[in-house]
C-alpha cells in the first residue's frame, strides 16, 4: 500500500520568501487546491491559547490560511470548543475574549471566530461511530455542521497523552464539554458538598433530572440519570462539581482517536502542524515552559495519523534544548537525538497506543513519506 504523503518545510527564509510565503507554498504542494471550497463553510480548527501561554500558533499563519481559503471560494471561520476545566476558555463569552486577546479576531485574521459548542458547551451534534469505546461522539455543532475541516495544530508535549498533535486537536478539541468529559473520565462527575453553596444553578440547568437536593440542601448527582453532558461543571459558580480525571493514558488516547474519526467523518479535510515552541505541556495551561527542541518547521498532510507520526519523528530526530524539562529529567548529558523525548518527559504516557488505534479504525496510516519542499 502506498505510504501517506506528509509535506514539510523548514523555517529558513530569504528576503523574497518569508514564513507566510513558505506556508502558502507548502499548502499548494500538499494539494489544497484539490479541495472543492466553492461556497463551502470551512471550519479552521485551532487552539486559541490560554491567555498567559505564548506558545500557541501566531494569528498571522491563520490569516494566511484564511486568505487562501477565500481565494479558493470557501467561507472560512476559526473555531475551537469550550474547555472542561475551569479557565478563561470554559464558556463562549470568555473563550471569545481570550481568542481576541491572543490576536484571533476578524481584523487580524480576516474571518470570524465561532465557538464550536456554543455559550455553555452543550451545543453539539451526536455522531454515530460504533467504535470500541465510543458508540457516539459529541462534536461541537459548528464543526459538525461545517462542510470542510482544516486543522491547524501547535505540536507539543502533553502531560496525559505524551504529545499534543493533530489527533488531540481534532479528537479532544472538537468535542463539546460532555464529549471531553467522556474522554477524560470513565465515571460521572460528583459534587463536593462542602463547596456547594446551594445556589441551584446545577439543578436549574440539568436537562435530565440528574441533580437533587440532599437532606442538607446540598446538590447531589443521581448517577443513574446522569448522561455526562458536563453542563453542571460549566454552570457551577464555585467549582463544587468535580471531574474524576481517571482515564489512563492508553484509554484516553484511544478515545481521542475515536473522536477524531467522528470529527472528520464525511468531510473534506486537510491538516497542518506547526513544530515550533515544542513546549513540554499542553497549551491549556496559562504559561508555557522552555521548548524541548529548537523550532523545526511546518508539516501538512491529508492524513492526520501520518502527520502526527512524522512530527514525532522530526522532534525525536532533533537535539534537545538544555535547560528544558528534558534536562530536569536527568538528561543533562547528551542531546537525545533519536530517542523518544515525549516518553522521557511524560513517562506514564503511551502515545503510540493512540496512533495505532487511529490506524486500526481507519483514520489514517502511521506509514508515511516525508516530502521536503
Amino acid at each position: 500500500m502506498e505510504k501517506s504523503k506528509v509535506f514539510f518545510t523548514d523555517l529558513r527564509t530569504t528576503p523574497k520568501l518569508n514564513l507566510l510565503d513558505k506556508l502558502e507554498k507548502l499548502l499548494e504542494r500538499t494539494g489544497i487546491e484539490n479541495i472543492d471550497f466553492k461556497d463551502k463553510l470551512t471550519a479552521i480548527k485551532i487552539h486559541f491559547g490560554e491567555p498567559g501561554n505564548l506558545a500557541y500558533i501566531r494569528p498571522n499563519y491563520a490569516a494566511k490560511l484564511v486568505h487562501i481559503v477565500k481565494k479558493l471560494g470557501g467561507k472560512p471561520f476559526l473555531t475551537d470548543a469550550n474547555t472542561l476545566y475551569s479557565g478563561r476558555r470554559s464558556n463562549g463569552v470568555d473563550h471569545l475574549e481570550s481568542a481576541y486577546e491572543n490576536g484571533f479576531n476578524p481584523l487580524a485574521t480576516g474571518c470570524h471566530v465561532i465557538i464550536a459548542d456554543g455559550l455553555k458547551g452543550v451545543d453539539y451534534r451526536e455522531i454515530k461511530i460504533d467504535q470500541e469505546l465510543c458508540k457516539t461522539a459529541k462534536i461541537g455543532s459548528a464543526i459538525a455542521e461545517s462542510d470542510i475541516l482544516i486543522s491547524m495544530t501547535h505540536f507539543k508535549g502533553h502531560e496525559m497523552t505524551g504529545f499534543g498533535g493533530t489527533l488531540k486537536n481534532l479528537g479532544m478539541g472538537c468535542a463539546s464539554v460532555g464529549g471531553k468529559l467522556e474522554q477524560h473520565s470513565t465515571s460521572k462527575p460528583n459534587i463536593k458538598a462542602e463547596k456547594c453553596i446551594s445556589c441551584g444553578q446545577c439543578l436549574k440547568n440539568c436537562a435530565h433530572d440528574a441533580i437533587v437536593w440532599d437532606e442538607n440542601k446540598k446538590a447531589k448527582i443521581v448517577t443513574g440519570n446522569c448522561v455526562g453532558c458536563g453542563q453542571c461543571i460549566v454552570v457551577c459558580p464555585v467549582g463544587a462539581v468535580r471531574v474524576l480525571w481517571e482515564a489512563a493514558s492508553e484509554l484516553l488516547n484511544k478515545k481521542i482517536a475515536e473522536y477524531t474519526y467522528a470529527a472528520i467523518k464525511g468531510k473534506q479535510c486537510l491538516h497542518i502542524s506547526f513544530i515550533m515552541n515544542v513546549s513540554p505541556d499542553c497549551d491549556c495551561w496559562n504559561s508555557n515552559d522552555v521548548p524541548l527542541v529548537p523550532d523545526i518547521g511546518i508539516a501538512a498532510s491529508f492524513d492526520p495519523v501520518a502527520l502526527d507520526m512524522a512530527c514525532v519523528d522530526l522532534v525525536n530526530g532533533a537535539p534537545i534544548i538544555y535547560g528544558s524539562k528534558l534536562t530536569d529529567s536527568h538528561h543533562e548529558h547528551g542531546d537525545l537525538i533519536g530517542e523518544d523525548k515525549f516518553s522521557h518527559v511524560h513517562p506514564n504516557t503511551n502515545w503510540r497506543i493512540g496512533l495505532k488505534h487511529a490506524e486500526k479504525i481507519g483514520v489514517g496510516s502511521m506509514e508515511y513519506q516525508l516530502i521536503k519542499i
